[in-house]
């Protein structure tokens, strides 16, 4: 079941959600005389009171879903509330839709990982402000909604985590400042009765920081967390995501906390309103209510786990689970009406905000603005800001142009467009590989892959790496990661560069004109202590998923026209 069926089911009612955005029940004069929710006079909360008191039982139903269904008898559309939007619009859920439509891709950003080294927080800010502009863009023409479930804020604790490359790492103060910033330039803030342009969603709440490790996976581990570790480390990224940024939305992580789903959390969950201030909805992560009782047996029937979700303060349910079995548990006695109502409140609270019944749409942006050569250069800004020079030998780098005639690139992923992205990528506009971007830089230019693949589990490739290395001036191997070896869903169990990679450098360096340069891809950490100590290898540069620009600033850095080891300022804007 889980994350296919899911798929599946949220794919059947993409259809008719796609469209919602742009239609607005409230538009007409009649209809905003004939229903008090389409009354602007009156304050949000008030609207959606009356809007959920017009619902029958199964409309209420309906809307408990990612997939939220329509009310025609009251020009209510379906609306679908999942997009992602991590580090640039991404289709991984079915909000976001490339497929049809005037927009065919989105500019893809650094992945957060690499974008947080740069340790600027106005560049986060602007990096969130243009992914949302896109988002708006996009949103125009009917290709993707107005609710967005990022940034990820979780504490990348184990460095073999796969996702850790989507987080702001290990530190909870810059995944908090991260959270801050990215929420902001995000969601925008016009003041009245807390409108926003768009909503972001503080994920995976809490303790979430592993996928699938040996005989453990996410969907039934157990996180055992002390008091103190809660306070000092777990909370303090979703404290301030929700009581300074004021995220709208916070969704519920997969796995137990202290033998307690947390989407069954209600001290944890309720803290967020009591304590934070918390005024947006709680959904779960997909299937995170159905796995309760399917796969963690804390309950003993379907209708005991959406009584102990609803009443822990969740209010949408990624998936259909809520859709097939609240009813049920009605019926059975385990939940009431007025629980359903609750999290309608604060569904509807939301949608009010952003202005999706409303005649009112201020929204001027379109396709002209997705893609935009100002977004490219600001995803190139946050790529240089953010690498990291691990190792310069002697000043080897800068590299002197008019003593660099013939350039090798080596490696499975230097002439990958796919190992650029990371986890939650979508169709970058237009990708620059590392081969590619040299080529810009120097006329002579070859490429070797010297592995088959990432996982370089065979030297069969290793003699036409090693004499591409023997013809160069400077020979740069690209090593590392991709989503082979860490994702969503999947944990490493080694710290050691894959396969034979560390052989293919090894072998290449002995038959170098020069030291070379090594480049490392990837969001989480890799053991290179025989590169640190050998002579051979001059320089390391850590360039994390640098997104569809990372060819164009890999030369730029290596030939001296932006220094790595400079922290600039920012000042450009969305």
């Amino acid at each position: 079941m889980l994350y296919a069926l899911l798929c599946l089911l949220a794919l059947a009612g993409a259809a008719a959600a796609a469209a919602a955005p742009n239609a607005r029940p409230c538009a007409s004069a009649d209809s905003a005389s004939a229903y008090p929710f389409c009354d602007a006079s009156l304050s949000i909360p008030a609207r959606a009171r009356a809007l959920v008191s017009l619902l029958t039982l199964d409309e209420k139903i309906a809307q408990l879903s990612n997939t939220a269904g329509g009310v025609p008898r009251l020009g209510v559309p379906p609306y679908q509330w999942w997009s992602e939007s991590l580090h640039g619009l991404a289709d991984n859920g079915p909000g976001v839709n490339f497929s049809s439509g005037p927009v065919r891709a989105a500019t893809a950003f650094p992945q957060v990982i690499l974008s947080t080294a740069a340790f600027n927080r106005s560049l986060w800010r602007a990096v969130a402000g243009a992914v949302a502009t896109e988002a708006l863009g996009m949103h125009s023409t009917g290709q993707a909604g107005l609710t967005y479930w990022a940034p990820n804020i979780n504490i990348f604790r184990d460095p073999r985590w796969g996702r850790g490359q989507e987080t702001s790492g290990e530190d909870p103060a810059v995944a908090a400042a991260y959270s801050l910033e990215y929420v902001k330039g995000f969601q925008g803030d016009y003041g009245e009765e807390g409108r926003i342009r768009l909503s972001a969603c503080c994920k995976h709440y809490t303790a979430y920081d592993m996928e699938k490790w040996k005989g453990f996976s996410r969907y039934t581990f157990n996180a055992k967390v002390t008091a103190q570790d809660m306070e000092d480390t777990y909370q303090p990224p979703f404290k301030t995501c929700i009581q300074e940024a004021r995220a709208s939305c916070l969704m519920c992580a997969y796995n137990q906390v202290n033998d307690v789903p947390m989407c069954a959390r209600k001290d944890l969950l309720q803290k967020t309103r009591d304590e934070w201030g918390f005024k947006g909805y709680i959904t779960s992560d997909c299937d995170a209510v159905a796995i309760i009782h399917e796969n963690q047996t804390y309950t003993t029937s379907d209708e005991d786990s959406i009584a102990i979700v609803l009443r822990a303060g969740m209010d949408l349910n990624c998936g259909s689970f809520l859709v097939r079995h609240t009813k049920s548990a009605i019926e059975k006695g385990k939940i009431q009406e007025q629980d359903i109502d609750r999290a309608l409140f604060n569904l509807f609270s939301v949608q009010l905000r952003l202005g999706i019944f409303d005649k009112l749409n201020d929204n001027r942006l379109g396709p002209s603005n997705v893609c935009t050569a100002k977004h490219r250069e600001l995803a190139a800004e946050a790529v240089r800001q953010g690498a990291v020079l691990l190792k310069n030998d002697n000043g080897f780098l800068p590299l002197k142009g008019s003593e660099v005639r013939h350039v090798a690139v080596i490696g499975p992923s230097a002439n990958d467009a796919y190992a650029m992205g990371g986890d939650y990528t979508g169709v970058p506009c237009n990708t620059t590989t590392f081969f590619k971007g040299m080529q810009a830089y120097v006329a002579q230019t070859t490429f070797a892959s010297g592995c088959k693949d990432v996982s370089c589990n065979s030297t069969d490739l290793f003699g036409e790496a090693i004499e591409a290395a023997k013809a160069a001036d400077i020979v740069v191997v690209v090593a590392g990661l991709n989503l082979t070896e860490e994702r969503e869903d999947f944990d490493r169990v080694s710290l050691l560069l894959p396969g034979k990679q560390m052989n293919l450098i090894q072998t290449v360096a002995s038959v170098t004109k020069k030291p070379l340069v090594l480049v490392l891809l990837g969001g989480g950490p890799v053991d290179v202590s025989f590169a640190k100590h050998d002579p051979r290898i001059a320089s390391i540069l850590w360039l994390g998923y640098p997104g569809e620009v990372g060819g164009q600033v890999l030369p730029e850095i290596l030939f001296g026209k932006y220094n790595p080891g400079e922290k600039a300022g920012y000042d450009l804007v969305p």
